[in-house]
């Protein structure tokens, strides 16, 4: 078993302050086996009927597991899973409990109480950095063409097959067990789509048509896949200056595979790499960052862009770009951003850099970075 060392050292550490932690992931990801590769865990897979059974009475459910640490695999197929959560985190604080599931808590209208204040979320993103490094292969352009779901990153074949096998069971088991929406060929096409034109600006009248659907059920659709971590939606920072785009967000998809899958590409070219490494290095961020600081995009009418700026409390707004090699960067959107925000740290994040360094760009300081740095700008 590969012990994910970043994401177990995630969780003991969201432990030693909560007793109740929310493991959430698209499906896939490996939730069940980084929760399999803890120590001393007891671990209940809620697909089971007779599991299911245990714990229809909570407390003496959890009485018999006091002092230890327990796994609740899939927990949203529970009927009430928000009130065992509840009674764990009030009234057995001496249990470590780590529930999972695809979702975010409240997507699901099973859960009627979203335990605010009583547990921790953690979302476990396709595979970082780190992951790679546990993994024994962190050859890049591997990772962005097979993506980072384990089972497709191992594959030594292009698991196109997987990925509509996946895209299925996504359907089946999560969006229509928690949503059960209608027309599944809209929301395919959707899919598809957005996948396409990943990490672009989102409209949702682009697509009303194509997918014969309206621009309120696109909306919606877009909204399923946020909660269900299919796509992460990033949105426009500004202080509402007349120059600055505002109200339309960006779409990524969470994994590079799907990208690769849905737009036929079986070997990677030059051109697709900078696209491809501005999700992996957005991975890299949510994965590093949790709920701790916002991420969000810079747009201007003139068509000046910075990938990501990120807000962390009480500093200034540290923007960051992602290019596959330094060659290729151009100051001119930071400089553009910085005559806006002018105080704030500036990071460019290549995958040829083996050591940070400075550029300065008329009075702009900007750092070369590589993936591996990213935990270091961000503490």
């Amino acid at each position: 078993m590969v012990h994910r060392t970043y994401w177990q050292n995630v969780i003991e550490n969201a432990w030693s302050k909560r007793s109740v932690l929310w493991l959430s992931g698209i499906r896939r990801i490996g939730k069940t086996c980084l929760c399999q590769s803890l120590p001393d865990i007891e671990y209940f897979d809620c697909e089971l009927p007779r599991i299911r059974r245990l714990m229809e009475d909570p407390e003496g459910f959890l009485r018999d597991l006091k002092g230890k640490r327990v796994v609740i695999d899939e927990v949203h197929r529970l009927d009430n899973p928000s009130e065992l959560l509840k009674v764990a985190a009030d009234h057995f604080p001496n249990i470590k409990v780590l529930a999972t599931g695809s979702s975010t808590l409240g997507a699901s209208s099973k859960f009627k109480d979203t335990l605010t204040g009583r547990k921790t979320e953690i979302r476990l993103t396709p595979m970082i950095y780190q992951d790679l490094l546990d993994f024994g292969n962190s050859d890049f352009k591997h990772r962005l063409l097979h993506g980072g779901l384990p089972p497709f990153f191992m594959s030594q074949e292009l698991p196109e097959h997987d990925f509509q096998e996946w895209m299925d069971s996504y359907w089946a088991k999560d969006i229509q067990e928690l949503f059960r929406l209608e027309r599944r060929h809209s929301f395919y096409k959707f899919a598809e789509l957005l996948m396409m034109q990943s990490g672009g600006i989102f409209e949702a009248t682009r697509f009303a048509t194509r997918c014969e659907a309206s621009r309120g059920t696109i909306s919606n659709y877009l909204g399923v896949m946020e909660m269900t971590h299919l796509v992460l939606v990033i949105r426009p920072f500004s202080t509402h200056r007349p120059t600055e785009i505002v109200a339309m967000p960006k779409v990524y998809s969470s994994d590079t595979g799907f990208i690769c899958y849905q737009n036929g590409w079986q070997e990677l070219r030059s051109e697709n790499l900078g696209l491809l490494w501005e999700h992996f290095v957005l991975t890299e961020l949510v994965a590093r960052l949790q709920s701790q600081a916002p991420i969000h995009f810079w747009r201007d009418k003139r068509r000046h862009e910075v990938d990501f700026v990120i807000l962390k409390r009480g500093t200034y707004p540290i923007a960051v770009e992602c290019k596959w090699s330094v060659d290729s960067f151009d100051p001119t959107n930071i400089k553009a951003f910085r005559r806006q925000y002018p105080d704030g740290d500036n990071f460019v994040v290549c995958q040829d850099v083996d050591r940070s360094f400075q550029r300065t760009y008329e009075n702009t300081n900007i750092n070369f970075i590589s993936l591996e740095s990213i935990p270091e700008f961000l503490a």
